[in-house]
């Protein structure tokens, strides 16, 4: 993984998605996510930084969890004729079907993008009313 490789993944993040100050973006502590571009980026964008600890998985359990999961339901019994099209199926995974649709057992069972509109919903009625 190289950093112009991360800053293209946030850039299109932060550009797709348009999260308020204050989103907090979680990472290993990789010198791609480390760079400081990278930080200069987030720290534009007004997003928190966090990183896990040196040595401790458990840091970032969620996104581990993730990648099992990935593996499992998508990449296990696939055999890729190209990174294209290994690339084309896992953008499909988590845009299609996984965001989308997707139940979540550490989200109440509810997909990413619902239980995001939830918590947009709640979190831009707290901010008007200064909850």
């Amino acid at each position: 993984m190289t950093s112009q490789l991360v800053e293209r993944a946030l850039e299109a993040a932060l550009v797709t998605r348009q999260p308020p100050p204050g989103l907090l973006h979680h990472s290993d502590r990789g010198r791609q996510h480390a760079s400081h571009d990278d930080q200069a980026r987030l720290q534009a964008a007004q997003v928190q930084v966090s990183m896990s600890r040196t040595g401790n998985g458990y840091d970032n359990a969620l996104m581990e969890s993730f990648w099992a999961t990935l593996k499992t339901e998508l990449v296990e019994d696939q055999s890729y004729t190209s990174h294209r099209a290994a690339r084309d199926d896992i953008f499909l995974y988590i845009e299609g079907f996984y965001n989308l649709r997707r139940r979540h057992s550490a989200l109440g069972y509810l997909s990413p993008i619902e239980f995001e509109r939830r918590h947009s919903i709640v979190f831009c009625a707290q901010k008007a009313t200064g909850a």
